[in-house]
């Protein structure tokens, strides 16, 4: 596989300062043990609730930030492992800020053009959309952004675990089409290594299915995958990808 051509530095998100270890154990979904290159084993947070399938290996080298907020339970929080094919970002708080940057650069042309961007937007019922684009003249378009990071010989594949949420926000972007809006899904790859995308049916089934049916009512597929080192992360290039006919 060809690597990426490094991209400049003008839409990187730096990292805070990382801490070198191993991963010893992710464990009760948002906790991992690791050994730290200086010897010390300490429990660091984890920001991602899924199962991080292909991203979680014991004995893979990782990299963490540390906090010294007082108010936090723990201090260090994981922020990449390093896979055979690629670094990935596992703190699922980067793909939104990631993308919202992105627009607001101009890197993601298909949501260029738009005057103001606002982040975490209720729409519908007791629900609320990552991304609000909006402009004098043209439709409002709504963003609902998803991390990715389930890569398998090149195949991305999302989402990794069962997510009713994640059903529930492809009903809602339906039937914001239907009210007139823009809407569309982005896909974030938090690694360098996918070549293509497409629905994870054997995990989620429902997801895919409804994936299929939003896709056809209107609403619009993103897949994106990024630049990633250790000293920072940015919007890379698109991925193409197949959604397969309707089971």
């Amino acid at each position: 596989m060809t690597e990426p051509d490094s991209p400049d530095k003008m839409g990187m998100i730096p990292w805070p300062e990382l801490i070198p270890g191993t991963l010893i154990r992710r464990y009760k979904r948002f906790l991992a043990d690791v050994r730290l290159d200086s010897g010390e084993t300490v429990t660091a947070h984890c920001p991602n609730s899924g199962s991080m399938t292909a991203c979680c290996q014991p004995g893979r080298p990782v990299y963490l930030s540390c906090h010294d907020n007082p108010r936090r339970k723990l201090k260090y929080t994981w922020e990449l492992i390093h896979m055979p094919g690629s670094l990935v970002g596992v703190n699922t708080q980067i793909p939104n800020r990631l993308t919202a940057h992105a627009i607001e650069t101009g890197d993601v042309a298909e949501l260029s053009g738009y005057d103001t961007l606002r982040r975490e937007v209720p729409a519908g019922r007791h629900s609320r959309i990552d991304i609000l684009l909006e402009s004098e003249d043209r439709r409002p378009c709504y963003v609902e952004v998803k991390n990715c990071t389930l890569v398998n010989g090149g195949a991305a594949t999302f989402p990794d675990a069962v997510t009713v949420r994640g059903q529930k926000h492809l009903v809602e972007l339906q039937d914001l089409v239907a009210a007139g809006y823009r809407c569309a899904m982005f896909f974030l790859i938090q690694r360098m290594d996918a070549r293509s995308f497409s629905p994870a049916d054997h995990i989620d089934p429902q997801y895919g299915k409804k994936l299929r049916q939003a896709s056809q009512n209107g609403v619009e597929i993103l897949v994106y995958d990024v630049w990633i080192d250790l000293h920072g992360i940015r919007l890379n290039r698109r991925i193409p990808y197949e959604l397969g006919p309707l089971p």
